[in-house]
């Protein structure tokens, strides 16, 4: 067979894509959790000098299963499709809170195998979706002695993956909201800012999951618009707490207000903000958000 192109890769994405959102119209059970990488992603199909696009798309699939005597199980599938997929496999994690650690591993490994003998060249999300629905709930109830986990050769290191997500919104002036952001980022040990007013601008940093948690819960509030704009991964060996803390580059969350002086005195003097960030070094941000070189 002839290598696929990124183009026709790109079109099967989409394609696939569209039909997990018309068979999983609601929120709670498809969701892309990246726009922009979707918007690129269509953009560069659509366009033939659109330049390759420089993030995934990643996406939730939830599923409930059924377990002998606990009824219905949800498992989340945390889904990022590689920009050579269909061509390359999936990067699919499964969680759910019955799950133990060494379960969790066992069950992804296991999901990984079935891929790789299924599942090469053709789009696979919902067969992997099928194979969740059909065998997660049987990792529950798994007695996994440490032999058998490290025999399926997933727990050397597990890593740990910091996760730092800049939100776009087109502004952010209700007190409750900004009360949620401030409280849900401290619960979920999130560091970062929120600079209210219009355009509004909000980055966290921490654990991956707990940023996803974050996400879905702000984006869930009503918004005008409101958009990852960038997101950043880094995978760390291990689970310190050090190393997680090396990584931040906010001590706390706290809103930041650059006071402006606009006649109604809500839009921000986007230079303090350019400041602000060139502090912390993410002046690069500052252009991802605004198109503009900042000054």
């Amino acid at each position: 067979t002839t290598e696929m192109t990124n183009r026709e890769e790109a079109e099967i994405q989409i394609s696939e894509l569209d039909l997990l959102s018309s068979m999983f119209p609601y929120e709670e059970e498809f969701a892309v959790t990246d726009q922009l990488a979707l918007a690129e992603l269509k953009y560069y199909v659509e366009n033939e000098s659109a330049e390759v696009p420089s993030s995934k798309v990643q996406f939730i699939l939830n599923v409930k299963a059924e377990v002998p005597n606990a009824s219905m199980v949800g498992f989340s599938m945390a889904c990022a499709l590689p920009f050579k997929y269909p061509t390359v496999l999936p990067e699919i994690t499964v969680r759910s809170a019955l799950l133990s650690r060494s379960q969790q591993i066992l069950l992804n490994s296991d999901l990984k195998s079935y891929l790789m003998q299924k599942c090469s060249g053709e789009p696979c999300m919902l067969s992997a979706r099928q194979w969740v629905k059909d065998h997660a709930a049987a990792y529950i109830d798994k007695e996994l002695s440490s032999s058998s986990v490290t025999a399926s050769g997933a727990t050397q290191s597990e890593v740990t993956v910091f996760t730092r997500l800049w939100i776009y919104s087109h502004h952010i002036y209700n007190k409750q909201k900004r009360k949620n952001i401030i409280d849900w980022a401290k619960e979920l040990s999130l560091s970062g800012f929120c600079m209210p007013g219009k355009p509004g601008v909000v980055c966290v940093e921490g654990l991956q999951s707990s940023c996803e948690e974050f996400w879905s819960r702000v984006r869930r509030l009503t918004w005008k618009r409101i958009l990852i704009r960038h997101r950043e991964d880094v995978s760390l060996e291990g689970e310190g707490h050090t190393e997680i803390q090396n990584q931040r580059k906010f001590p706390t969350l706290e809103e930041k207000c650059f006071d402006a002086h606009g006649a109604r005195g809500n839009h921000m003097d986007l230079g303090q903000l350019y400041r602000f960030l060139e502090e912390k070094g993410c002046a690069d941000i500052f252009q991802m958000y605004f198109g503009v070189e900042g000054h």
